[in-house]
């Protein structure tokens, strides 16, 4: 661990006298890396070495161009190594965090050392650290090869001796760098994510995970994800009871980036969820009844392989039981009452934890028994979590299930989530007596950031709002359809109709590529499939959101395609990043409202009403309107870019409400069209 003060005096002063000279019209950003100077970044810059250097935290819109990420890197760093207090980086997309690890830190290095002010600061270092289970152990991975014949089929056995070959040369063991991938029963047995992963069994200088975080205990800089931020400080429980500042450690400070997703994933990281599948795999790697391999098949211990089995069988019982009792429901299943079915898993896992807890008693210390420890542990958590669920023991949370199939076998998923988490984030972020910095280029509704700092708990938090430097008049035109049936009723089937017409229309107008937004999959299949064939014919390559298939794999093949088109929806609103005449076209097909029959809005709406609240004001349109902003900033991507947004829902111009979504827009430059006139009016301003 970094070794703290107090950040005297001199620190304070270094990090905002530094930041100003660097981000200055004259500054050595400008006479160093030879970047254009940007008053936008200049004044995040400042506010932001503010922040750190009075331990205080500080809500920022920056928007697209604005440089967002040096504006807080510089002054984060300095103040970094000056007080030597960790800065912790997190972000939402992958994508970000290798544009920060790759281009935005290789940058401040050349500052650094080019600056003879900075000669401190010329050897800051820097970390990424990801969940656990991404790493590859290798101390687990030598058990698995010597036992091979006990826990894997053939099949298996090719993927564990694929794995044992790139682990000779990978060097970061990550499963993402594993191509292609491996089973997940395969990776589950040379994970870290193991209780045998530990510093007993496994060296910093052998073991992926460990030399991973032993590097991040010693970086001026840790960059993590939102999901692995969330899991740490939930985990984190001495420092959360310690009146000592810090979020994830000691007297750290923190940015969060891409913060307008922050609400849903602290909603979905504080809740609960089990899988059928993942309750499955677990008890199959202790007993595989139609492979008869397993751990307990290993020990020679028949009787507990019988008790896995019973375990199995009434898994299977217990799950199919409530996919029957939702099948009836189009969508997520609400469980409104505890006792929604009867608990027939806990008998049986107890009976599990038992004969497991018997062979960790028989089997000497070390990496055997701790991977007996870590099955226990998981197994224990399956059972906990279930009770919980049915028993509905988080006050304040609302439960429901989700059906569907997953490699042809029905897949239950049990959920849970707050219905506010403004209190747990003040708790957890904004009152630990250190500097945590939200920044997005869309926190904002309209023209109040408000609703979001309402959301996460910042209440007296201060709040800056840069707009984009970008020249959005001259380099964006945005077409809205007039002619449009509204997206609901009788007219459903030839509003799809209308749909698929305008988007083919659309997507073949303009000579770049395009990205085409839906807030369903069913629509976003079907019209893909209609409109394949047209796609084809006219040596455009489509490209379709499918599970499976990465959102940055699919966001290279565009930008390769140079006039692809790719349907996409959910994730691709936000973080795709395609530059240059590729992205051309953004096509806007639904205003991203929320399904209002999904459980957690239904119950926040119930919720606001009765505080007395606007359920639709005060949640449904702030939601859809950042997540506008969202998909319409996935066009113009820097200074030279230039595009049109087409907007298919006529609600922007029919509803009361469709004002604010045209003024979120960052031009004003407008043009109506109807199926009639199109082709006159889209004159694509490329």
């Amino acid at each position: 661990m970094i070794s703290l003060n107090e950040g005297d005096g001199p620190a304070v002063s270094h990090t905002t006298e530094l930041t100003a000279t660097t981000f200055a019209a004259a500054g050595w950003l400008v006479h160093t890396l030879g970047l254009e100077h940007r008053a936008e970044q200049e004044r995040m810059g400042h506010a932001v070495a503010a922040a750190f250097a009075t331990d205080s935290s500080l809500l920022c819109e920056a928007g697209t161009g604005v440089g967002k990420s040096l504006a807080y890197l510089v002054p984060g760093i300095i103040h970094a190594v000056d007080t030597r207090r960790q800065f912790v980086v997190s972000t939402h997309t992958k994508t970000l965090q290798e544009q920060i690890r790759d281009k935005d830190l290789a940058n401040c290095r050349r500052l650094f050392g080019a600056v003879p002010e900075f000669a401190a600061y010329r050897d800051f270092t820097s970390a990424v650290l990801m969940g656990k289970g991404n790493y590859l152990c290798t101390t687990r991975l030598k058990r698995a090869l010597a036992e091979k014949r006990d826990l894997f089929q053939s099949a298996e056995q090719v993927d564990l001796k694929r794995v044992a070959l790139w682990a000779a040369t990978t060097e970061t063991g990550l499963l993402i760098d594993l191509a292609p991938r491996v089973s997940a029963e395969v990776w589950d047995e040379v994970s870290a994510d193991s209780d045998a992963c530990s510093a007993r069994n496994c060296q910093d200088g052998s073991c992926f995970y460990r030399r991973a975080k032993a590097l991040c205990e010693s970086a001026n800089l840790l960059i993590v994800n939102h999901s692995l931020l969330f899991t740490l400080m939930v985990v984190n429980d001495v420092l959360e009871k310690s009146p000592a500042s810090g979020i994830l450690r000691l007297q750290d400070f923190v940015v969060l980036d891409e913060a307008h997703t922050v609400p849903e994933i602290a909603t979905e990281q504080l809740g609960l969820s089990l899988s059928s599948g993942g309750l499955r795999r677990v008890l199959v790697s202790l007993f595989n009844p139609a492979k008869t391999k397993g751990l307990f098949v290993k020990h020679d211990d028949a009787e507990a392989s019988r008790v896995v089995e019973i375990a199995l069988e009434q898994s299977a019982h217990f799950f199919a039981q409530l996919a029957e009792r939702a099948s009836k429901n189009k969508g997520p299943l609400r469980v409104r009452e505890p006792g929604f079915a009867e608990n027939l898993l806990s008998g049986p896992l107890n009976s599990v934890l038992a004969r497991l807890d018997q062979l960790r008693t028989r089997l000497p210390d070390g990496v055997a028994q701790d991977g007996v420890t870590g099955k226990q542990r998981r197994v224990s958590a399956y059972r906990d979590n279930l009770t919980a669920w049915l028993n509905q023991s988080r006050e304040g949370s609302v439960y429901w299930l989700e059906t569907g199939t997953a490699r042809r076998e029905l897949a239950v998923q049990l959920r849970s989530a707050p219905l506010d988490v403004s209190a747990e984030l003040r708790e957890r972020l904004f009152s630990r007596h250190t500097s945590a910095v939200l920044t997005s280029a869309t926190l904002a509704s309209g023209s109040t950031m408000e609703p979001f700092r309402d959301r996460v708990g910042a209440n007296g938090v201060e709040i800056l709002i840069e707009k984009s430097p970008f020249d959005f008049e001259r380099h964006m035109r945005v077409f809205l359809a007039a002619d449009m049936p509204e997206p609901s009723g009788a007219e459903s089937r030839l509003n799809l109709d209308v749909l698929t017409d305008y988007v083919r229309f659309c997507t073949l107008a303009v000579p770049g590529g395009s990205l085409v937004l839906f807030t369903s999959y069913r629509d976003l299949q079907e019209v893909a499939q209609r409109l394949e064939k047209d796609y084809r014919e006219a040596g455009r390559v489509c490209l379709t959101q499918t599970a499976g298939v990465s959102r940055s794999d699919l966001a290279e093949r565009l930008r390769q395609a140079g006039t692809g088109v790719l349907f996409g929806t959910e994730s691709f609103w936000t973080g795709i990043d395609v530059p240059g005449a590729s992205l051309s076209q953004v096509i806007i097909t639904r205003l991203p409202f929320e399904p209002p029959n999904h459980p957690v809005a239904q119950a926040r709406a119930e919720w606001i009403t009765s505080e007395g609240g606007n359920p639709f004001s005060q949640l449904a349109l702030p939601e859809a309107l950042g997540k506008f902003r969202q998909g319409i900033g996935r066009l113009i991507r820097n200074k030279t870019d230039c595009g049109v947004v087409t907007i298919l829902d006529p609600r922007v111009l029919t509803k009361a409400y469709g004002r604010e979504f045209i003024a979120c827009l960052p031009t004003q430059n407008l043009e109506r069209m109807t199926r009639d006139n199109r082709a006159d009016v889209f004159r694509p301003f490329i």
